[in-house]
């Protein structure tokens, strides 16, 4: 089951469970989509993995499932996230 973080990994930026600018990747790495695709180019600097719009948990099942409250924040050396990303963003997801 999904964690849903309460937050941009690199910005820091709120990113409730309501939130549509929400991105992970496989391994659940959380950024919003302003870092995820302008900043890392859809290449997670954590994985190499792409990202894809974080689901909504449907409210009825937020009492039973509560969303994570623990943050996350390691921004992220944008000159290492840079080479990451030039090394991977031309590759399909499927083939990273």
């Amino acid at each position: 089951m999904l964690e849903i973080r309460p937050n941009c990994e690199h910005c820091n930026k709120d990113l409730p469970n309501t939130s549509t600018e929400a991105m992970i990747c496989s391994f659940e790495c959380t950024y919003c989509k302003t870092c995820a695709i302008e900043i890392f180019e859809n290449v997670c600097p954590s994985c190499s993995g792409n990202f894809v719009e974080r689901p909504i948990r449907p409210s009825k099942y937020n009492e039973k499932y509560p969303m994570s409250t623990k943050r996350t924040y390691k921004p992220k050396d944008l000159v290492a996230a840079k080479i990451n990303t030039e090394n991977f963003k031309e590759i399909k997801p499927e083939k990273r």
